[in-house]
């Protein structure tokens, strides 16, 4: 079981906001931590390292990370972290940048097996793609076979089939080794296909904790589906109105009438959804 118990004044997305998150985490789950950007996340997940400062307690089974007076560092809390930027040595091969976290060859060749690298062990990370070497960085992440695996958005550079392999390789790996995960991520997807659990943030504070269904699954009463977006413009065309909103990767368009159009700003985040096949725009 992890507790944790933190506050810390940061500079959010608007200003100054207090970073204020009770958290129990059971061990062996997948937790993703989601929200805007500018809502904590990745402080959260560096405090949990080790790699910034807070005040209030962290307590991992019977181990007391930190409290009022100590703080416990980062190489002897048995985490493994990966990072968005691979943050791999250049100078050293896929294989001796695994055995410098840990000299077993013959973890070090599992992993590498198992993610598909065993061909690369000798290759120089810049002779690789962002996807291999990512790889090499979730292997390296292994190598001491962490209780507690943080990863910043690994897969957010990554095109969709990559991030698919990926995916599947992280809760490989995950499952094998046993170990807790805590995920930061934007990817309804990605959570959706990895996380047991979703906890979401906004302005420092836990706004949703659930299923990733519970969470992300926003649709009311008999409405299809809905999705997050953001209005980018409003188009008047003669009689109607049509909101141009990006989802994701894509763009589309919903006709309001005149009164709807007028209660939205462009710029907004906004809810599409779809009753009785016609779509409809709400604010968040």
């Amino acid at each position: 079981m992890i507790d944790v118990n933190v506050t810390k004044t940061l500079q959010g997305s608007i200003g100054e906001m207090e970073l204020d998150v009770a958290l129990s985490i059971k061990e062996h789950e997948f937790v993703a931590i989601a929200g805007q950007s500018g809502s904590g996340k990745t402080t959260l997940l560096r405090v949990l390292a080790g790699l910034e400062n807070a005040n209030g307690t962290i307590k991992v089974s019977n181990e007391i990370w930190l409290d009022a007076t100590n703080s416990l560092a980062t190489q002897k809390r048995g985490i493994g972290f990966v990072f968005q930027d691979y943050a791999l040595f250049a100078n050293m091969s896929v294989e001796e940048n695994l055995l410098y976290v840990q000299k077993d060859r013959q973890l070090a060749s599992h992993l590498l097996e198992l993610t598909g690298l065993g061909e690369l062990r000798k290759r120089l990370p810049n002779t690789l793609s962002g996807g291999q070497k990512q790889r090499v960085s979730l292997c390296r992440a292994f190598m001491k076979r962490p209780k507690l695996l943080l990863m910043d958005e690994p897969l957010s550079a990554l095109d969709p089939s990559m991030r698919s392999k990926l995916q599947h390789d992280i809760l490989a790996l995950h499952k094998e080794f046993g170990t807790t995960t805590i995920m930061v991520s934007h990817d309804p997807s990605e959570i959706y296909r990895l996380a047991s659990r979703v906890v979401m943030l906004n302005q420092g504070k836990i706004v949703q904790d659930g299923s990733p269904k519970d969470v992300l699954l926003k649709t009311q009463g008999s409405q299809k589906f809905s999705l997050t977006g953001e209005l980018l413009e409003i188009i008047k065309a003669d009689i109607i109105n049509i909101a141009i909103v990006a989802i994701g990767q894509q763009i589309v368009e919903i006709v309001l009438d005149e009164e709807e159009a007028s209660t939205f700003v462009e710029g907004e985040m906004v809810h599409v959804s779809t009753k009785a096949f016609a779509p409809s725009l709400s604010h968040l």
